[in-house]
């Protein structure tokens, strides 16, 4: 059966000291396994657990103790800490580790120690509690959970052809949009506020609902688009963006109903209306032109779907659309085209132009 630490301490009482020791080293190995260890760190570990049967059961102990501490909030950490001395000592044979009582501290101990004193306590405390990457092929889509809170954590729901990375910190939330558009819900933690970079935008928040759209194609290809259903968002310009641009620009405050375009240079525009129930309607399966060009209203389709249309004349191209269309009767927005606009389908083998109909 294996045992817990707090059971070897229970089962041992007179031999503290030494369940203290194998409860360090324990912890010693799980840090150094953590952080990555070389071929011969391996092997180390390897004849340190065939020397004595009860190491691998102490291992996994401490590496679920190591692994919780990273969870720990900054004032648990502290109370463990106080027990620890003035500066972290190096482990010999028949040093007593005092005040050191519970697991958690010897773990603390321990990755003090590995980590190089204090200064890599502080860099260890400063690694992401949580971390993920998360991305959607194209036509799909897909929510993801946060694990930023116990009851109500935040979710991420991601459009087609999206990608983004997710870092939790004791401290603050962390997303990176690196292509597509996705909606965010986010769970009120003034403590942790949630950071959204997207483009050449930095966007900041602590609780609320808000959608962020950064393509490489379709409609604002290359623009940074924050839209509010509801709360409020800050929106400053990512630090060293727009060179030559004052760096001093004064972030703007989005609420519920407000959207906001950030240029490709780093430039913020101009804040426009949004009817909240119209932020990220293509939840509902939805996209809206107005005076959209033919070409980027087409590419946005191909964003969801192959549409096996082609456009080769620039004049095509910039031929202006609107309205609303569901992305499952594509067919339809295709066959209105020759009745909206001056052009006509030209089948060619297994997909059809859209070329200007001759008067």
């Amino acid at each position: 059966m294996i045992t817990t630490a707090s059971d070897r301490h229970a089962a041992a009482p007179g031999a503290e000291a030494e369940v203290r020791a194998l409860d360090l080293a324990a912890a010693t190995w799980a840090t150094r396994r953590r952080n990555g260890l070389d071929a011969e760190g391996r092997a180390a570990l390897q004849a340190w657990l065939a020397a004595d049967p009860r190491h691998a059961a102490a291992l996994e102990d401490m590496a679920a103790t190591v692994g919780q501490l990273r969870q720990l909030p900054g004032d648990a950490v502290a109370a463990l800490r106080r027990g620890l001395p003035e500066a972290a000592p190096e482990p010999r044979r028949g040093w007593r580790l005092g005040a050191l009582a519970a697991p958690a501290a010897v773990a603390v101990l321990a990755v003090a120690l590995v980590g190089g004193g204090w200064m890599g306590w502080t860099r260890w405390q400063a690694l992401p509690t949580f971390e993920q990457a998360f991305a959607t092929e194209r036509g799909q889509q897909i929510v993801a959970r946060l694990p930023d809170d116990p009851a109500r954590g935040s979710s991420v729901q991601l459009d087609t052809a999206t990608r983004l990375e997710a870092r939790l910190f004791r401290d603050r939330r962390e997303v990176r949009l690196q292509d597509g558009q996705a909606l965010f819900s986010v769970h009120a933690d003034k403590e942790r506020p949630f950071h959204v970079w997207a483009g050449k935008l930095h966007i900041v928040v602590v609780g609320t609902r808000f959608s962020v759209r950064h393509t490489s194609s379709g409609l604002d290809a290359g623009r940074t688009v924050v839209a509010v259903e509801e709360g409020h968002v800050r929106v400053s310009r990512a630090p060293g963006q727009a060179p030559g641009q004052d760096d001093a620009v004064a972030p703007i405050e989005l609420v519920a109903g407000q959207m906001l375009v950030g240029e490709d240079d780093g430039r913020l525009g101009t804040v426009t209306q949004v009817a909240p129930a119209a932020v990220a309607a293509w939840r509902s399966g939805r996209i809206s032109f107005d005076h959209t060009p033919l070409a980027q209203a087409l590419a946005e389709f191909e964003r969801y779907r192959s549409t096996g249309l082609v456009i080769r004349d620039p004049a095509v191209a910039k031929l202006p659309v609107g309205g609303s269309y569901s992305l499952q009767q594509f067919g339809r927005f295709a066959e209105s085209l020759p009745f909206v606009l001056p052009v006509k389908l030209v089948p060619q083998g297994e997909v059809s132009e859209i070329v200007l109909r001759k008067p």
